[in-house]
């Protein structure tokens, strides 16, 4: 019996559009309710939601056999974090702030069972194998691994080049915020020449062998990203959502009373 397989990653091999959302509220209930909305993918995210490697276990094990896919987001390149949580069953990471074609490839190898990678091979009593029920699991898993990979700084957009040479990694996602920080806009990623730099970016990626994801919580803006070549598109964050709706009907009672 073979590792289930990634219908994130085959997706993306495809060519397929997958549009995603953020899941930030720490905890399997709303990540289970969020996952009803029907999403290609949610983002579990480790490194801005206050989660830890149970509340990530909890929510990758809610969106087993549902239709949105986890893609768990760390808070750091680091193999052995990438170890635990991808024992934990998680298949897709996310990589914030990789800035150099090594930093990628260590990461790629992080991501394997030898002899291509460096991943710890105690599977028989991870979620991942299902606690040994999935026989074939150390001998099928790469193949099924994906990598994702944040570019969200100058210095990665000035590697992005050969990040995008680097095999193993099967995304390029980038960061709009902190790539607009560190351009000297903080807080403005509309700002002309950060938008400039994420279309040449965008482009750059969906003309490679890679995907290319970001994230936009305006509408025109995720279009905008969708026309300069993004692949997985994020278009919400659950928290922001909630707040949203919860402050939209607040306001509205409040006017009427």
């Amino acid at each position: 019996m073979p590792a289930p397989v990634n219908r994130f990653k085959a997706a993306l091999k495809a060519g397929d559009m997958q549009i995603g959302c953020w899941a930030g509220f720490a905890h399997a209930y709303p990540t289970e309710v969020l996952a009803t909305a029907g999403f290609d993918w949610l983002v579990i995210d480790g490194e801005h939601a206050p989660n830890d490697l149970q509340t990530l276990s909890a929510q990758i094990a809610v969106l087993d056999g549902e239709h949105s896919e986890a893609v768990v987001r760390l808070p750091v390149g680091n193999e052995w974090l990438v170890k635990q949580v991808l024992d934990a069953g998680a298949q897709t990471l996310l990589i914030p702030l990789v800035e150099t074609a090594e930093q990628a490839r260590d990461l790629a190898r992080a991501m394997l069972y030898p002899p291509e990678g460096i991943r710890g091979a105690g599977a028989a009593l991870a979620r991942a194998s299902k606690f040994s029920a999935i026989t074939d699991y150390v001998a099928t898993a790469n193949a099924q691994m994906c990598l994702l990979v944040q570019v969200e700084t100058v210095r990665g957009m000035e590697n992005l080049d050969a990040i995008l040479e680097v095999e193993g990694v099967d995304g390029v996602f980038i960061g709009p915020a902190d790539l607009a920080a560190d351009m000297g806009h903080l807080g403005n990623s509309n700002a002309p020449v950060v938008k400039e730099a994420i279309k040449a970016g965008l482009g750059k990626i969906a003309a490679s062998d890679k995907a290319a994801g970001i994230l936009a919580v305006d509408d025109s803006v995720a279009q905008d990203y969708q026309s300069w070549g993004a692949q997985f598109l994020a278009v919400g964050i659950d928290v922001l959502m909630l707040a949203k709706t919860a402050r939209a009907t607040a306001d509205l009672w409040r006017k009427r009373v």
